[in-house]
């Protein structure tokens, strides 16, 4: 293979990374609503991408179950669902309390660190510009935390499995930041229990550290419910 057919290569699996990264998050934040079909004509023209990129981004989706194939009809937007939501909150809830016992377990003094120097720059998140703005600074910022909490954990693939399932909650996630992000009384509950949560960590309390993450990751569940039900979702 040639250097021009190698360079054509990348090319084309960029293009497919990156309408991979713009659809995903456009299906997350509602501008394809739930069971509506992917129209190979609109996401062309609003991508301004060949059919190939798309495919390949579609593909991706699917195996990510936020986009589902119709046979020989092409794409629809996944539904969304109270049982679904229940069901994706339990198993997360469940898989971070076992990372977390054995971060708890195996992490070292640069592990505690980390997670404290995450925690003071989640806590420091500053007002901008726009509501989006702060939605995205504060949420990556909240990831990066509770990363460095189960990073400790040392296993690659119960890792892989914590990123699955966060890619198949995330369109519930995003009703839930809208909700909280954007209430100064409810972003200050939740900062308080982050503080209680690196208190019992750092204590290498794992009963108490397991049973209050459980609490916390299924604290949205309800918010988000309501926020379906709203917007006809459920």
């Amino acid at each position: 293979m040639d250097s021009s057919t190698l360079a054509s290569s990348g090319a084309r699996e960029n293009l497919g990374v990156s309408a991979y990264h713009r659809l995903k998050q456009d299906i997350i934040r509602n501008v394809f609503r739930p069971g509506e079909k992917l129209l190979m004509s609109r996401l062309k023209e609003r991508y301004d991408l060949g059919v190939g990129p798309l495919r390949e981004a579609l593909s991706h989706l699917v195996a990510e179950r936020l986009v589902v194939a119709i046979s020989q009809r092409g794409y629809r937007v996944a539904s969304m669902s109270l049982a679904e939501l229940a069901d994706i909150y339990d198993a997360r809830a469940h898989v971070e309390g076992l990372l977390l016992k054995l971060a708890i377990e195996r992490g070292d003094d640069a592990w505690e660190a980390e997670i404290l120097a995450r925690a003071h720059t989640l806590s420091k998140v500053a007002r901008v510009d726009s509501s989006e703005e702060l939605l995205e600074v504060w949420d990556t910022r909240h990831q990066a935390f509770h990363s460095a909490i189960v990073d400790g954990c040392r296993s690659p693939h119960l890792l892989q499995i914590r990123e699955s399932l966060f890619d198949q909650v995330e369109r519930y996630r995003h009703l839930w930041l809208r909700e909280t992000v954007l209430s100064e009384a409810a972003l200050a509950r939740k900062q308080e229990e982050h503080a209680a949560l690196v208190e019992a960590i750092l204590a290498r309390d794992s009963r108490r550290a397991t049973a209050m993450m459980h609490d916390h990751l299924m604290t949205p569940v309800p918010i988000i419910t309501e926020a379906m039900r709203q917007q006809g979702l459920s």
